[in-house]
């Protein structure tokens, strides 16, 4: 599922928050447990850490959702 996230202003949001509010996980718990167990990737890349910091036009990959940061 592609989707884009607006940052509305801000200038970034946590890759464990994005999970969340994205719907690709339930719950923030959820997030961070399949961000350590290295099942999301960050422009294609494996991303452990839970609050890396996501900015414009960076692309998230979990299961079948691939979501864009849109300003």
């Amino acid at each position: 599922m592609n989707s884009e996230f607006k940052l509305g202003g801000r200038e970034f949001i946590e890759l464990c928050n994005l999970l969340k509010v994205a719907g690709a996980c339930q719950t923030g718990g959820h997030a961070k447990i399949v961000i350590s167990e290295g099942q999301v990737l960050v422009d294609g890349a494996v991303e452990e850490r839970k609050r890396c910091k996501l900015r414009v036009n960076q692309v998230v990959e979990f299961e079948d959702y691939k979501i864009t940061i849109k300003a």
